[in-house]
């Protein structure tokens, strides 16, 4: 009897395929925070909301002038769930109140980065959002087999570097695909 080992999916990036037909992912390069048998987390990372860091600040500490290198630090929309909810993605060399360590990256939820970020001794990479797209047991699987996505492992280069207009063609690049070349058309062989 053959036995199926499930491969989890962790710092990865998910790409969706052009046939994608839910509006929260159509177009949406996905860094996986998290892939294990209890579901899976990640943060669409090439979709601004129209928000910059000037916005989340003048709520978070009204009282303190902001700089105005913080009009130019977009707010990503990370996904559909829990859209208040804070993301930033930095590499792992600095923690703060709320870090998770994902191996190269962190990922902090506290709002003492982005007041570090803002004031100019925060992480010099990284990445802000707001909202997480998250899978049930079982859910990523099913539409990985359904070619709904692609996969490759993530790099920080493409995060961090790469506009976000231009990083789900670099990650497709990553594999030698060309997106423009895809068809919108889904089928099985």
């Amino acid at each position: 009897m053959k036995i199926a080992t499930t491969s989890y999916l962790k710092h990865h990036f998910l790409i969706a395929m052009p046939h994608m037909a839910d509006p929260n992912f159509a177009q949406a390069l996905i860094y996986l925070v998290e892939h294990n048998r209890d579901g899976a987390m990640g943060l669409i990372v090439n979709r601004p909301n129209g928000l910059n860091l000037t916005d989340i600040l003048e709520q978070l500490r009204p009282d303190e002038p902001v700089t105005l290198a913080s009009q130019d630090l977009p707010i990503l929309s990370g996904g559909p769930v829990q859209t208040d909810r804070g993301f930033v993605l930095h590499p792992a060399d600095v923690h703060f109140q709320a870090t998770l360590d994902l191996g190269q990256l962190g990922m902090t939820t506290s709002q003492d980065v982005l007041f570090a970020i803002a004031d100019g001794y925060g992480p010099k990479r990284h990445l802000i959002a707001l909202g997480y797209a998250g899978w049930e047991p079982g859910q990523l699987e099913a539409e990985l087999i359904d070619n709904v996505w692609l996969s490759c492992p993530a790099q920080p280069d493409i995060l961090f570097d790469v506009p976000h207009d231009h990083r789900i063609n670099a990650a497709a690049a990553s594999l030698g695909v060309d997106l423009r070349l895809l068809s919108s058309q889904v089928g099985h062989a």
